[in-house]
């Protein structure tokens, strides 16, 4: 039973970070030239292209995108309930959804500041494809800190800010599904 819901969470897992991670840089405008871009792109493309004949966007947001990561992480969230021989109400399976979006999102963010401080550290070609997605997807959140906190000594302290502040939504988000929960019994 555990390997198959490992088997489960893996699978779906990859694929809604692949479907999170198209939304995403759609939304800061990457370069959709880079290969990795490209990559996400072809493997996302299949469900996608008929989605949105039928869920156009909104103001530039790709909501086939939203819908699709939504609807896979539902189906995920019913196996694993299934699975298990658990239940769990309607709502119950919708919260549980959406608090896993969104602690998708901000282990994307938090992963991806962490590694590109750590590749600052090896000076890495900017032009470098995974540099530059990386760069994209970690500025909009980083820009307004580094306004905020200028360099000191040439140290750059806007990851660690914007890191422990997504730790702090993290665990926020956390303590709000707990205090659901408890309401529930």
């Amino acid at each position: 039973m555990t390997a198959t819901i490992f088997l489960v969470q893996t699978v779906f897992g990859f694929y809604i970070l692949a479907v999170m991670l198209r939304f995403l840089l759609q939304c800061v405008r990457a370069d959709f030239y880079n290969p990795l871009v490209q990559f996400l792109v072809r493997i996302t493309n299949p469900p996608l292209l008929p989605l949105r004949r039928i869920i156009p966007g909104y103001r530039g947001l790709d909501l086939a995108s939203v819908l699709l990561a939504f609807a896979l992480q539902l189906v995920e969230a019913m196996l694993i309930i299934l699975l298990l021989n658990q239940r769990l109400s309607v709502d119950g399976v919708l919260l549980l959804t959406v608090a896993e979006l969104f602690k998708l999102l901000i282990n994307i963010y938090l992963w991806g500041i962490v590694i590109q401080a750590v590749l600052s550290w090896f000076n890495p070609d900017p032009r470098h494809p995974a540099t530059r997605v990386l760069a994209q997807l970690t500025n909009p959140l980083l820009r307004p800190v580094r306004r905020w906190l200028p360099p000191i000594s040439g140290i750059d302290l806007s990851p660690m800010v914007v890191v422990v502040a997504l730790i702090f939504l993290s665990l926020l988000l956390q303590d709000l599904l707990g205090l659901w929960a408890d309401g529930l019994r």
